[in-house]
């Protein structure tokens, strides 16, 4: 069974820098895309970073310019690095691979999630 896991969370004053990281027990490269999920109470999980196995990375608008995702596929692991922190990125951030199947279904796997909290 595949197995995703974050670290790299904490607290972090604003203005500073974290850097998550998400070790894949299998080859990512069998991943179609790799991505990076935030999550806070009351809310859905929303979309931060990904990165497919081929083709841009993307942002959503709230983290642009400010993170960097980051795939190594020869050490299977996905990085967020998050620069100018702000009190709104605070939140549990959950690694994702989703695969595409021969059927052509996706299937999405999920790591159990890292807290950052952004305070003075």
């Amino acid at each position: 069974q595949v197995q995703l896991v974050e670290s790299g969370g904490g607290l972090v004053q604003p203005g500073g820098s974290l850097r998550l990281s998400c070790a894949v027990s299998e080859s990512i490269f069998s991943f179609n895309v790799m991505g990076w999920y935030r999550q806070v109470p009351g809310n859905q999980r929303e979309l931060v970073a990904s990165h497919p196995r081929f083709g841009s990375r993307r942002y959503s608008d709230s983290v642009q310019g400010r993170f960097i995702i980051s795939r190594d596929n020869a050490k299977n692991t996905v990085d967020l690095q998050m620069n100018s922190l702000k009190p709104e990125d605070t939140g549990v951030y959950y690694c994702n691979g989703e695969r595409v199947m021969p059927s052509g279904s996706k299937l999405d796997y999920w790591g159990q999630g890292t807290q950052v909290t952004v305070s003075s």
